[in-house]
């Protein structure tokens, strides 16, 4: 008899941490539309980041940009995607020209798990004015605070040096981002 309870309790701890594991990680989270922004928000205390954390989180947001902004092979293209005037042409590797959004803003999160430290993404306009990252993370705007799902900092896949979208390729996946949508809970 006593195994038997012994058994029922460990099961239930094990149920109770496993359901505990399913739950998202949620990170403090803020998005600027350039880092002058931030630096200014950091130098009023408002948030719990400095300046310097600012500048290196762009860095890395106009990095990450610059590898996994979406290619488009057509201006129209691109603009259906986000928005008259929000595309700009860009060199392609091995030659020749590809359309890619502008950059935006960008988004800042403390890192999760006690690893210190600051995530970032870049942010570009989606066509309905709403901003979204390279992996499909969207949000409201592109100023202003909230609890972002962790899952929105990981980086998106690397598109420099890969074919441009062409419509139809826009199209089989619907739409940019389509496939990877996450919200947030501040504006989304």
């Amino acid at each position: 008899m006593r195994k038997r309870s012994c058994t029922v309790a460990l099961t239930l701890m094990g149920t109770a941490f496993i359901l505990a594991g399913c739950k998202e990680e949620t990170t403090d989270a803020a998005a600027f539309p350039d880092v002058a922004s931030c630096r200014a928000e950091a130098e009023r205390g408002n948030l719990n980041f400095t300046a310097a954390d600012c500048d290196n989180a762009f860095a890395t947001a106009q990095a990450d940009y610059a590898e996994t902004a979406p290619r488009y092979d057509a201006l129209a293209v691109c603009e259906e995607e986000h928005g008259a005037g929000n595309c700009t042409q860009a060199a392609q590797s091995g030659g020749g020209f590809s359309f890619m959004p502008l950059l935006a803003g960008f988004m800042i999160g403390q890192m999760l798990g006690g690893r210190g430290g600051f995530m970032s993404q870049p942010l570009v306009k989606t066509p309905n004015g709403r901003f979204s990252t390279p992996g499909g993370t969207s949000v409201a705007t592109n100023s202003g605070t909230g609890k972002m799902n962790a899952q929105a900092f990981q980086k998106a896949p690397t598109t420099a040096g890969r074919p441009a979208m062409s419509r139809a390729d826009v199209a089989s996946r619907g739409g940019f981002g389509s496939s990877s949508a996450a919200r947030s809970s501040y504006g989304g």
